[in-house]
């Protein structure tokens, strides 16, 4: 008895309230259900999100809404050319009284980060997220100092060919657990915003719908949800074909394995499932691994495809296990 049976009896409430934190988000950002559902099992998973679209399609209100909706510590960091790496983890403040340093921490202690449009910001500044992502912690005028948990950086940016933008380097790109993109409403949801939107922005009136130590809940419950051997099989194939592909110069490292697995886990939970479905495992594989690969130059036989159709490719190519 135990922990089977405890972890049974905490996965619908866990599932309710996952549901119920769609619901909420879903009052800013209408008509898109999936991604939605995919931002949130993200940070249940303990990871981050890179939201990547052309601007005005309500990537920074995903990352406020979401923020919200979980009753966290949020902070917002606008990302542009002339950011400093203190400016996002903070530093020594010499204080005029007394003619010595203080420690000023910096935004990116809190429990979510938005790190707007990263892409503006030079790679000397965007490293600055590197340790936070990975290990949870700053290193500040020697002192290690841990942040907050849970801890997440929702990230948006432009497309890399639009004025003003640099590339995220593949170390970054491989910390973020799942990247997607927003696209264009549907006609009816786009006229539906002009009335919605006539005095003011839902996000302005948005409530969160739990408590910290409740969504804290949550994220316990998803760790728990089994995978078999079968199916960790399976994503360990998944991933070890990305190395393989004639299209791909660098396949997902394990990295991309454990994601793959994290985030599998936290949209089964949050779906009422006490076990990872295969079938998920495939809805997922192109959102976090597409952006951890690095495909053939241009120009090659190889590189006819982007690399989110390469991972397509490979899954076709994967018997499913029962």
């Amino acid at each position: 008895m135990n922990d089977a049976v405890i972890r049974a009896s905490a996965l619908k409430p866990a599932s309710e309230l996952s549901q119920a934190i769609v619901r909420n988000i879903e009052k800013v950002l209408v008509g898109k259900h999936q991604q939605v559902e995919l931002a949130l099992a993200a940070v249940v998973a303990g990871g981050h999100l890179l939201i990547e679209d052309v601007p005005g399609l309500g990537k920074t209100m995903l990352a406020r809404a979401l923020a919200t909706s979980v009753g966290l510590k949020f902070r917002r960091i606008q990302f542009t050319a002339d950011l400093m790496p203190s400016d996002i983890v903070g530093g020594p403040v010499y204080n005029p009284k007394d003619g010595s340093f203080v420690l000023r921490p910096g935004p990116v202690f809190a429990n979510f980060v938005l790190a707007d449009e990263i892409n503006r910001a030079n790679a000397r500044a965007q490293s600055a997220l590197l340790e936070c992502m990975e290990e949870g912690q700053v290193t500040l005028d020697g002192q290690t100092l841990p942040l907050p948990q849970p801890f997440a950086v929702l990230a948006t940016q432009n497309p890399i060919d639009m004025a003003g933008t640099y590339p995220l380097p593949e170390a970054q790109l491989d910390r973020f657990m799942i990247r997607l993109s927003l696209g264009y409403p549907d006609a009816a949801t786009e006229a539906s915003l002009v009335q919605v939107q006539q005095f003011a922005h839902p996000i302005s009136t948005l409530q969160p719908v739990c408590q910290p130590e409740q969504f804290a809940q949550l994220v316990n419950t998803a760790r728990a949800v089994q995978i078999s051997p079968e199916v960790a099989q399976f994503i360990t194939t998944i991933v070890s074909a990305t190395r393989r592909h004639a299209g791909i110069r660098f396949g997902a490292s394990p990295r991309g394995t454990l994601a793959l697995a994290r985030v599998a886990r936290a949209l089964s939970c949050m779906r009422g499932y006490n076990y990872v479905d295969p079938a998920i495992v495939r809805e997922l594989a192109v959102p976090v691994l597409a952006h951890r690969v690095i495909v053939q130059a241009q120009g090659s036989v190889q590189a006819q495809k982007p690399a989110a159709a390469m991972i397509q490719d490979i899954l076709q190519a994967q018997k499913t296990p029962r």
